[in-house]
């Protein structure tokens, strides 16, 4: 007869989550570049965003958990010591170039089946881009003038058909992302950005099964199917039967967790034996990318909080502001502070407060500095 899950308390959770974040301590990482991909390693992946409102939540989400970092540090894990790569996870992301095997089936598939997002794009288009790219080294979009300009087809659209091109070989790993700076990528060779003889052996479908789970695992603490599979549904049914296998194997304990006891959870024993107690009153103004905040409904479970993203609402429909910012300390989200830096004037700008509870003049207090240290890394280097 299979044994009960243990139960735990919505704070036990939620600490467990915390603590896997790495948002219990100052500086979990330490400093410079090595932190930078220790960070990345551990969450698994970062999230690329365009909005920059605030700073950027790919630079954003690493701040929050290096108080030292410099934009920097991700430039030379990308472009120097290529440590990370630019792939799709659940969003165009960050990840450690260790990871990589693990995402070359969906190259292949990619070249294979292409996307019909990209179905304009003539393989000839694809072989003439190839030769470009061996003939002139690595390109940006603003570095081809020759296209004949077309309509776009959306806000995010080029009316150079040569984005198209790139960006379906970046799908289908032809070519790496070698630099950034802001939104313009510089393509090149992927064999030729990593110096590669041939792309890396691909993992097996088990394995990629493997890697999903255990990434959420490190990061989450305790996991869901749907926490483990964000927007990912298609894995579900094979992470599901490791999920089983391992429970079977004792390597995972089912967990219920106080007031979502529909929902089924795991977690490894370790984590179940750990100290991740109450954490201490740290303040971090976070990104609403942030892999605490990204998960609405696992967020609501175990904070009570129902994060809302407005910058695509009508301002007269807005509840928390444009780019409203959640507010930890501790083990609460206490506010969501709608944030602006405005670059000329060199100032961090409060558009709106929404406060969830009173925290009293010693929590404002530290929240005030919080916003001071946010405001230096917005003007920093």
């Amino acid at each position: 007869m299979p044994k009960a899950p243990l139960t735990l308390s919505q704070n036990r959770a939620r600490h467990l989550w915390i603590a896997a974040q790495r948002l219990d301590t100052a500086a979990p990482f330490g400093a410079g570049p090595a932190a930078t991909l220790s960070a990345i390693s551990h969450l698994g992946y970062v999230q690329i965003d365009t909005i920059n409102v605030v700073e950027r939540c790919h630079h954003h989400i690493l701040w929050s958990r290096i108080p030292g970092y410099r934009r920097s540090d991700l430039a030379q894990n990308q472009s120097s010591d290529k440590s990370i790569f630019e792939y799709w996870t659940h969003a165009l992301s960050y990840v450690p170039v260790a990871d990589l095997p693990y995402f070359v089936p969906t190259m292949k598939r990619h070249r294979e089946e292409p996307n019909r997002w990209f179905g304009s794009v003539t393989p000839d288009e694809v072989k003439k881009m190839l030769q470009r790219l061996r003939k002139e080294g690595p390109l940006s979009i603003r570095d081809i003038d020759d296209d004949d300009l077309v309509d776009k087809t959306h806000l995010w659209a080029s009316r150079k058909p040569s984005k198209r091109v790139l960006e379906i070989m970046f799908y289908q790993g032809l070519v790496a992302v070698g630099t950034r700076q802001g939104m313009l990528k510089t393509y090149d060779l992927m064999a030729r950005h990593f110096g590669w003889t041939g792309q890396p052996r691909a993992a097996t479908e088990r394995q990629v099964t493997a890697y999903k789970l255990d990434r959420a695992l490190r990061s989450q603490g305790v996991v869901s199917l749907d926490s483990i599979c964000h927007l990912d549904a298609p894995s579900k049914k094979a992470v599901k039967e490791l999920i089983d296998s391992r429970v079977r194997r004792k390597l995972l304990v089912p967990v219920t967790i106080e007031g979502a006891e529909k929902v089924a959870h795991w977690a490894e024993a370790a984590t179940l034996e750990s100290a991740a107690s109450e954490p201490p009153t740290l303040v971090h103004i976070l990104s609403p990318f942030d892999p605490l905040i990204i998960q609405r409904k696992r967020l609501k479970l175990l904070f009570g909080y129902d994060h809302i993203f407005e910058a695509y609402v009508p301002a007269a429909k807005r509840q928390l502001g444009y780019f409203a910012l959640p507010i930890l300390i501790g083990d609460r989200i206490v506010a969501a502070f709608d944030l602006k830096t405005d670059r000329t004037a060199k100032k961090l700008l409060i558009q709106q407060e929404t406060w969830l509870e009173d925290v009293g003049a010693e929590g404002r207090a530290a929240i005030d500095q919080a916003l001071g240290r946010f405001e230096a890394f917005q003007l920093g280097d």
